[in-house]
């Protein structure tokens, strides 16, 4: 990473400066942290162990909530610290990796979304042919050549925002390393960096955009022409879940990124909780509640848990009866 920069760290301001909210917000956000994982470990586990939910569809969607773990997790713990922290420093290279870190999650995100998208647009348009054209090895491809996409776009993002001289202040207006708020503390011209940045961010959200965008009307098209009204319940069911989270990462994203760096507002640290924070919690109870088949395989697991636990418990009283028994 080539750059003159004298810093060799910054101070994070944070979320909020005053001392009497610090607390509740750490509990707040701890709280949405653990659900997150919680949440989210669930969705990958309840996939593993239920044979009905191993299709492509749930294949993206373990991915899905992978990443959502990944990228809360960048952010969340240093978040976390920080509330409790009355010294806020983060060093240069820390500071570097979470924001390269996070580009490369969220960039994979959008990938996944998309994905996922055309994974529906075969299901409902091309059934027939569903099986041959999301094969696994096509769901691997797929996959594989996101996270090489995202990891290509983080280490440009990367470049382009560290790459200049830092000889200014070092006070970063913001809970995390985020490409705007460290550009602002860079002391050379930072144009064509913004140019860069903001060309590549909109080509990733327009790119995938237009690949979910097609597959809907596709979609919608199809299920115009359906004559059951039953089935296009099902297709619409289908494509609910995926259309809200979609709706929830795009939305935050195209507010927070692509607008000119001059318009930027104190509501972007806002945006950036609910992209970063809220909306990776809120994935698995969109996914889960907004999902028959996942309603079904948790509900399953839970009767399986319980029956065992119940099989357990009559081989435990029958064991102790026999040793009273013996004793006796």
């Amino acid at each position: 990473m080539e750059g003159n920069h004298t810093h060799t760290k910054f101070i994070l301001l944070g979320i909020t400066d005053s001392p009497c909210a610090q607390t509740p917000l750490f509990v707040l956000f701890l709280l949405i942290y653990i659900v997150t994982l919680v949440g989210n470990v669930g969705i990958i586990v309840l996939v593993w162990v239920s044979p009905s939910l191993h299709t492509p569809m749930y294949f993206f969607l373990t991915h899905f909530a992978f990443i959502d773990i990944c990228y809360s997790t960048v952010i969340s713990p240093r978040m976390l610290a920080d509330l409790l922290s009355e010294e806020k420093t983060i060093s240069f290279s820390a500071c570097m990796m979470q924001l390269l870190s996070f580009a490369f999650f969220a960039t994979t995100e959008c990938h996944v979304l998309a994905m996922m998208a055309y994974d529906r647009h075969v299901a409902i348009c091309h059934p027939l042919l569903y099986v041959t054209i999301i094969s696994s090895r096509v769901c691997w491809q797929l996959v594989a050549s996101s996270y090489l996409f995202a990891s290509f776009s983080a280490i440009i993002y990367t470049w382009c925002t560290f790459g200049g001289s830092f000889c200014g202040p070092n006070r970063i207006d913001h809970f995390f390393c985020d490409t705007v708020p460290v550009l602002k503390l860079v002391c050379s011209n930072t144009h064509s960096s913004e140019m860069v940045i903001f060309a590549f961010i909109t080509i990733n959200n327009v790119s995938t955009s237009v690949v979910i965008l097609l597959s809907y009307i596709s979609i919608l098209r199809t299920m115009l022409r359906m004559c059951s009204a039953q089935s296009r319940a099902r297709a619409f069911q289908t494509c609910a879940s995926h259309l809200m989270a979609v709706a929830l990462f795009f939305g935050s994203a195209f507010f927070m990124y692509l607008q000119p760096p001059s318009s930027h507002r104190s509501l972007d640290k806002l945006a950036s909780i609910f992209y970063a924070v809220v909306i990776p919690m809120l994935n698995p109870f969109i996914y889960s509640l907004r999902n028959e088949e996942v309603k079904g395989s948790l509900v399953k697991c839970w009767r399986r848990l319980f029956n065992h636990w119940q099989h357990k418990r009559v081989v435990s009283c029958r064991t102790r009866t026999i040793h009273r028994i013996i004793e006796s």
